[in-house]
């Protein structure tokens, strides 16, 4: 008889659907940013603000979402999640005042986003270890996927209904399929009775750490490695989300028309898929170190590219570039903090770790908005963010999985 399908790759599936929309959502945002800017007359800078909120705001939320993911699995995590980002978005069709996109987004769907992210790569990363890079790639290429398809979605929408019924068709978009996939999102291999990879009983499949020896939370924090693993990924996120936001009213700035515009948030998103799946994979065999590094590189070429570009063609190059060094990047953080300090408590270190250094993303957007509003040009902004990534390259080199004798210690 045939062996029955790994359920891991059910999983893999599941976060994959999940992420594709509510990245995919959020990578749309610079669609609606413009609709906003044209009807209201709203400077990008205060705009720029609802978004810093809300990244901030997921990102720290996201420690909560991973400590409960551990506690209560990823399925009430990420299903009471649905409700409220799809809620926010419905709710953003009512905006009228500066406030509201302050209420509605950077609070409201802040609290739904946290429960995206982290208990789905958390818990891809509880079901595999020998292809932990090539599962976690393929899933986080869900978020890209979005960032592909919704984008022009958002911009044919609100070109044909306007940007308030595009708001409520997204907003119960999310909140039905989210809950519909919720479901599938099970726990552990243990759970269902089975072990990691699929392999058989008494397989550590290559556990980096002996079984049963993983980091608490409370150790992890008493290991140096932690906090290089903080100081590397603040450094690379602080400027992660200002193309999500910057890249259509810079394209358009430049007299690109908006639909095409739309197109090079498009193109990020497919050049991160091929970041994901090719970087995730090639990582299982060179190691996750040399492949962030190859990740960063390109990242820092891609912002170079941004301030060099003036016009469509140097766009899509930079937008390709920062597409794939994205992708990578993001889809090995929590791969890397599961290797480092285990399977049993990867929700929560990984929402920590997120909650730490993804919330000052936040910066990277607004700091870009201002950077513009009183200089006229995003150049500046793009020279900092290549500079920040050097030196996240830099901090690379040092990082270092804790020592076993760390641990041992620590459990005497």
């Amino acid at each position: 008889m045939r062996p029955a399908p790994f359920y891991g790759w059910v999983v893999v599936g599941a976060a994959f659907s999940v992420l594709f929309m509510a990245y995919g959502a959020q990578f749309s945002f610079g669609v609606f940013f413009s609709a906003l800017i044209e009807e209201f007359g709203w400077s990008r800078g205060a705009l720029s603000g609802a978004f810093a909120l809300y990244a901030f705001g997921y990102s720290v939320l996201a420690a909560v979402a991973g400590r409960l993911t551990d506690r209560w699995g990823p399925r009430t995590v990420i299903a009471t999640g649905g409700i409220f980002l799809g809620a926010g978005w419905i709710a953003m069709s009512t905006t009228s005042a500066i406030w509201h996109p302050y209420v509605f987004y950077g609070v409201l769907a802040a609290l739904g986003m946290s429960t995206a992210n982290v208990p789905c790569t958390a818990t891809v990363a509880r079901w595999f270890v020998r292809r932990r890079g090539l599962a976690t790639g393929l899933a986080t290429a869900g978020g890209s996927l979005g960032a592909f398809c919704l984008p022009p979605i958002a911009q044919l929408l609100v070109s044909a209904v306007g940007w308030r019924r595009a708001y409520v068709i997204f907003g119960a978009a999310i909140l039905l399929m989210l809950n519909l996939l919720a479901p599938l999102m099970k726990r552990d291999p243990e759970g269902l009775g089975l072990t990691p990879d699929g392999d058989q009983p008494g397989d550590d499949g290559g556990e980096l750490l002996p079984r049963g020896s993983d980091y608490t939370m409370r150790h992890a924090l008493r290991t140096g490695a932690f906090w290089m693993l903080f100081a590397l990924f603040a450094a690379t996120w602080i400027p992660i989300f200002a193309p999500l936001v910057h890249l259509v009213p810079l394209a358009r700035g430049l007299g690109v028309d908006p639909l095409v515009a739309a197109t090079l948030v498009s193109a990020l998103g497919m050049a991160g898929i091929i970041g994901r799946l090719v970087m995730g994979s090639l990582s299982d065999r060179i190691g996750r170190r040399p492949a962030i590094g190859i990740g960063i590189v390109l990242q820092i070429l891609a912002f170079l590219g941004f301030t060099a570009a003036g016009a469509l063609p140097g766009l899509y190059a930079a937008s390709i570039a920062f597409g794939f060094s994205y992708g990578a990047v993001s889809s090995l953080f929590p791969a890397i903090v599961a290797d480092f300090f285990g399977r049993r408590h990867a929700g929560s270190l990984v929402g920590l770790l997120f909650a730490m250094s993804g919330s000052m993303a936040a910066l990277g957007p607004l700091g870009a908005g201002f950077i513009y509003d009183r200089t006229g040009s995003y150049g500046p902004a793009w020279l900092s963010s290549a500079a920040l990534n050097f030196a996240a390259l830099g901090l690379l080199a040092w990082a270092r999985p804790p020592r076993r004798l760390e641990l041992s210690l620590k459990e005497a």
